[in-house]
């Protein structure tokens, strides 16, 4: 059973910057593909960025792009996500996931999911 934990999510002005991770165990981690979602208040979950295993092909939402960095440490079986510039639409719970059956950016195609982490960024 794999499990996921996400943490380093807060409060942060505009502009700021916030770190976020997810530590997994029960995964054969570096081989697996690993994403991060979010979840604004009353929306769909929405794809955030993904980071494949060995070869760390990394894709990222059109809204995300130039300020977000997904990364991960096979040796910590962590990953992150290092977030800039942010601004008061990237509020959300947003939520770590692993081992896509399916198209890494979707939703469907993941069933180990942390229990999320709130990013509230204020104006």
């Amino acid at each position: 059973q794999a499990q996921l934990v996400e943490s380093g999510g807060g409060l942060v002005q505009a502009g700021g910057s916030l770190r976020l991770s997810c530590a997994a165990s029960g995964l054969t981690f570096s081989s697996v593909t690993m994403a991060w979602f979010r979840q604004a208040p009353e929306k769909e979950r929405e794809f955030v960025a993904a980071i494949t295993g060995r070869r760390l092909h990394t894709d990222y939402a059109d809204a995300v792009k130039g300020r977000f960095t997904v990364s991960r440490d096979n040796a910590k079986i962590t990953m992150y996500l290092q977030m800039n510039s942010l601004n008061p639409e990237d509020t959300a719970v947003y939520y770590c996931a692993g081992d896509p059956a399916g198209r890494a950016n979707s939703v469907s195609s993941y069933r180990n999911w942390g229990q999320g982490t709130q990013v509230t960024v204020s104006s």
